[in-house]
């Protein structure tokens, strides 16, 4: 792609997602009992947005359900949250959250539309920009594409407080753009070698290409916690001995029948079974979460969400 069609390309992404200027993030609200348990220990509201992506390696763990329970989650402690579906066309946070999007990013990127067109909202105000599912376009986007995408983020003059981006599954440039933008990413990792493997190759590809030091672990499907932490200590053991990293264990999310429930309702199952094993342990998560401390921005060597200047780091 030639450099003045980026440029298009990059400023009709501008001009669309700035219409989101003057959207103030909302206040943090009272919601219960259970909501004032979940942002106890935040210390200072947030000022930047902090950008998660969510990544697997594997398809099947669950990272799309992650994304979206944990989403919902801030969003019903009353926190400001864009979900962006990158799954980009195999997108399915749309069917999980029982939404009927008439638009995608691929009309963004060939300027048909709107963000105002775009946007989505789900329940307690989260809100979702989709992908397209079955667009065979978007799944092969080029770099330069992607990176307009990333930078039309950069314009926002009131970012909101998080910014999750649901990647797709393998270790395509779609994947690792994306994912090496992000402030933070987070890695969805279940019972099975596939899955260890895949988040391993996953976390090689982003270390050595594009800078990425410092990584997350989620446990999905896991019986109790000490499974959890064993399957972070396989994976930060191998990573310890190649690769120059760290990997975070973030949280675990338990077998609950509840949140298959909700998948087959299209529903978030943090909103319709707030009381479920599985809902409580995704606000657990999203306590966690809006306690990291604030990434460091400056120095970076990739392209990045809201201030990255960088290119991507060239591996060998």
């Amino acid at each position: 792609m030639s450099e003045a069609l980026a440029m298009d390309q990059a400023w009709g992404l501008t001009h669309m997602f700035s219409a989101m200027v003057g959207r103030g993030a909302p206040e943090a609200m009272s919601m219960g009992h259970q909501a004032s348990t979940l942002l106890r220990g935040s210390v200072l509201p947030r000022h930047h947005c902090r950008t998660i992506a969510v990544a697997g390696g594997k398809g099947g763990v669950g990272k799309s359900t992650v994304a979206v329970n944990l989403g919902m989650a801030l969003s019903m402690a009353g926190r400001d949250v864009i979900l962006l579906d990158a799954d980009l066309g195999m997108a399915n946070v749309d069917v999980l959250l029982g939404l009927t999007p008439s638009r995608h990013i691929g009309h963004l990127l060939d300027g048909n539309c709107t963000l105002e067109d775009l946007l989505l909202t789900a329940a307690h105000g989260l809100r979702v920009i989709p992908a397209g599912s079955g667009a065979r376009r978007l799944a092969q986007l080029d770099n330069g594409e992607h990176a307009a995408i990333i930078r039309a983020f950069d314009e926002l003059a009131q970012p909101p407080q998080y910014l999750l981006v649901d990647t797709a599954a393998g270790l395509s440039d779609n994947v690792s753009m994306l994912a090496a933008a992000a402030d933070d990413v987070v890695l969805v990792v279940c019972d099975e070698p596939a899955s260890l493997t895949d988040a391993y190759a996953l976390t090689k590809v982003l270390s050595r290409d594009f800078g990425v030091r410092r990584f997350r672990m989620v446990a999905n499907m896991t019986q109790n916690e000490g499974e959890a932490r064993q399957l972070h200590r396989k994976l930060s053991r191998v990573s310890d001995r190649f690769l120059d990293v760290v990997i975070d264990f973030a949280g675990w999310i338990p077998h609950d029948e509840r949140l298959r429930q909700a998948i087959r309702r299209q529903s978030a199952v943090v909103d319709v079974w707030p009381s479920s094993r599985s809902a409580l342990a995704f606000k657990k998560l999203a306590s966690v979460v809006d306690t990291w401390a604030e990434p460091e921005r400056a120095g970076r060597d990739r392209i990045a969400f809201f201030g990255g200047r960088a290119t991507p780091a060239t591996g060998c």
